[in-house]
């Protein structure tokens, strides 16, 4: 494949979706349309496994665990695609992919609808303001209902969808769609659907086509005074001009197109590529900005012109066998094979002694990458979200969000001498892996690992094992519990040591306040001092020295959020006033002042999905209330139902084999995490005295 595309010609897109809505099924069809592989493999089966899910732990569940990158030809246009994973463990995939892309693809189940992870991947793609089509997928499935999909989307989802196909037919009798645009019927022929046959819409389909167009012109002529010009004339518009209105409306987040297919029956996946070419933007038609160094000056615009300064963006590490890889996205410029480039963050130079296209976890060495190009660089030093340019400073690029990890476990190998192999694999899993943490309990000396959920830590677990030969033990799950104030507290705390020769002193007035629960900061700190009672160039130490303070609380040794703190007043020693009194001050404040806020221990909430027969609802509505859960709606799909609801993370452990047992194996259930909510006194009383008794030495009372 060339190097250098037509920028115009360039798509950089994305397949998204709720697990198991068919992403990686439709991935593989779109490699093997555009001729990149010669056979499909699929995600489950005894056949050859998916191309795109090449690690054996997804082959093995049938799931998506790590992102994966290919390059694809259709027609004239180059598509850079990432297939990324549909389980909310494995979130940061999701969000460091749109990160970098221009566009993307939602697919959503005909039957499942919009899911818990289909609104989190809507809120991603808002985020990172990343356009896209809609593909509603297995339209063959019993139960296949597009136009309730779209009416869902309608209420759950931003951005008007708008159906620019009917299908023919639906479930077993699904053979094809009808093009709203061209007004054909569009059939899949051939032992895989390769071959695409046009014909006149059948007679008994012609008045709901015709309504459906009317209805799909009309929805586009709010976001173009000349296709509307052209509709109040009576007039039929051209192709051209309902393709480049679509492109308008989705390009600037407010439609999104839909299209319908089944990936696994081999109909509707080359529509649905001719539309992303049409609809989905260049990287010539997206705006990138860069924050230059220097507090003061205003965004950089970056232009996706090669012969420009290079920009790119480390969004993503991983190891192979053959060593280190470092996926980028290139903004500006060209990347040249053998040159040096700057790390934004460290200041280092590094050079890119090798640049390749990855497909899947195969390679293909090339000489130069240029703007808008996703390539991957062996062998240098990088975390995601590191910005490398061509000089130092130069600007560096909004970084991605990660999520906070809200469950934990402590490791232990089996077997003494593995230790270092146990250290040198969490390391590397850690530079991977964003929302992977990993600790030492001061303490108990234990390796502790936080991550996403259950799922998140036991496919970590099982790396270790295969990859490392480490076998480890582990324990139970563990909460992430977070302590935070719930009524304000003034302080007056003043440090005062002399010990012969300079002392210490340092004098901190002011309030401690709760933060409000949708505040996304953890620890705000004001300085509100008038008349210098304390110089400006101690004020660093005094919010030092508190956010010290921060990572072990005096409930229970957790972590503290949502606290504010707000310096007014105090004062200072010519002399014996230093850095370091000012911090020894401030952590004195968080031991005395804190305590008197009476904290409160906060838990995780987890939103539940739980899909399962109608006749086991009652069952597994009341299991769910048992565990202190909230239901907060059900939807009726056919002979299932779908209950949404609210449960404690702590509430969660070993669920899957619960709900199994209250639905004869038929039920199954997805969680994501909601928010931080209080924990009921008499809980609260019994996590603090286990969490006292555990930290206490052997032999001791509580």
């Amino acid at each position: 494949m060339p190097n250098a595309e037509p920028l115009k010609n360039i798509r950089n897109i994305g397949i998204s979706a709720h697990i198991d809505s068919g992403k990686t099924t439709l991935s593989e069809r779109i490699l093997y349309y555009t001729g990149r592989i010669h056979r499909i493999g699929e995600v489950k089966g005894d056949g050859p496994g998916a191309t795109m899910d090449f690690m054996e732990l997804e082959r093995e569940r049938g799931i998506t665990i790590t992102s994966a990158a290919t390059t694809v030809r259709w027609g004239e246009a180059v598509i850079n695609l990432i297939d990324t994973p549909g389980h909310v463990d494995f979130t940061i995939e999701v969000e460091r992919s749109l990160r970098v892309l221009d566009g993307a693809v939602l697919v959503l189940c005909a039957v499942g609808g919009v899911q818990a992870q289909s609104l989190t991947i809507d809120r991603q793609m808002r985020r990172y303001h990343v356009p896209r089509v809609a593909f509603i997928n297995k339209m063959d499935r019993v139960g296949a209902d597009p136009f309730r999909v779209v009416q869902q989307m309608k209420e759950r989802l931003d951005g008007e969808p708008i159906l620019m196909q009917l299908p023919i037919g639906r479930e077993a009798d699904f053979r094809g769609v009808i093009d709203l645009v061209s007004m054909e019927a569009v059939f899949f022929d051939g032992q895989f659907g390769e071959h695409v046959r046009r014909e006149p819409i059948p007679a008994d389909l012609r008045a709901d086509a015709e309504k459906a167009r009317q209805q799909m012109l009309e929805s586009l002529a709010m976001y173009s005074d000349e296709l509307l010009e052209v509709l109040l004339a009576e007039e039929k518009p051209s192709e051209e001009l309902i393709w480049r209105v679509a492109k308008l409306a989705t390009c600037s987040l407010q439609m999104t197109p839909v299209f319908l297919g089944s990936a696994f029956k081999n109909k509707g996946v080359q529509p649905l590529l001719d539309a992303i070419v049409r609809i989905l933007p260049s990287p010539l038609e997206v705006e990138v900005t860069a924050i230059p160094p220097g507090e003061d000056q205003s965004p950089l615009l970056l232009t996706a012109d090669p012969e420009a300064p290079a920009v790119a963006m480390a969004f993503k590490l991983m190891e192979d066998p053959y060593g280190a890889l470092t996926f980028l996205r290139v903004y500006q410029g060209t990347l040249r094979k053998g040159s040096s480039y700057y790390n934004q963050r460290t200041g280092k130079r590094e050079r890119f002694g090798r640049i390749v296209r990855m497909h899947a976890d195969k390679r293909e060495d090339i000489e130069a990458a240029t703007a808008g190009d996703i390539v991957a660089v062996l062998g240098i030093d990088a975390i995601s979200g590191d910005t490398y340019c061509e000089s130092y400073p130069m600007c560096h690029l909004e970084r991605m969000h990660v999520p906070e990890p809200v469950i934990k476990m402590s490791i232990t190998p089996v077997e003494r001498g593995s230790a270092e192999r146990l250290a040198k694999a969490l390391a590397r899993f850690r530079r991977e892996d964003p929302t992977l943490q990993v600790t030492i309990d001061e303490e108990s000396g234990e390796t502790l690992i936080a991550g996403m959920g259950e799922l998140h830590l036991d496919i970590y677990v099982e790396r270790l094992r295969r990859e490392y030969g480490v076998d480890v033990l582990v324990s139970a799950p563990k909460v992430n519990y977070r302590e935070a104030p719930t009524q304000p507290a003034s302080f007056n705390v003043r440090h005062r040591k002399q010990t012969g020769g300079a002392g210490q002193y340092a004098h901190i007035v002011g309030r401690m306040e709760p933060l409000p629960e949708d505040c996304e900061e953890t620890f705000v700190f004001e300085e509100c001092i008038f008349g210098g009672h304390i110089p400006k160039q101690f004020i660093p130490a005094i919010e030092k020295g508190l956010r010290s303070s921060l990572e072990k609380g005096p409930l229970a040794g957790y972590p503290i959020v949502r606290l504010k703190v707000i310096v007014e007043d105090g004062s200072y020693h010519e002399v014996d006033s230093s850095d370091l009194a000012f911090q020894i001050c401030a952590q004195q404040v968080m031991r005395e002042a804190f305590p008197q806020t009476k904290p409160a221990l906060l838990e995780p909430i987890m939103k539940i999905e739980i899909e399962c027969p109608q006749t086991a609802q009652g069952n597994v509505v009341g299991d769910l209330i048992s565990r202190r859960g909230v239901v907060l709606g059900t939807t009726s799909l056919g002979n299932l139902v779908r209950i949404e609801g609210e449960v404690p993370l702590a509430e969660t452990f070993g669920y899957s084999t619960t709900l199994r047992s209250l639905t004869q194996g038929q039920g199954t259930f997805t969680l994501e995490f909601a928010c931080y909510r209080q924990v009921p006194p008499s809980i609260q009383e019994q996590i603090v005295f286990q969490r006292k008794r555990n930290r206490m030495p052997a032999g001791a009372s509580v």
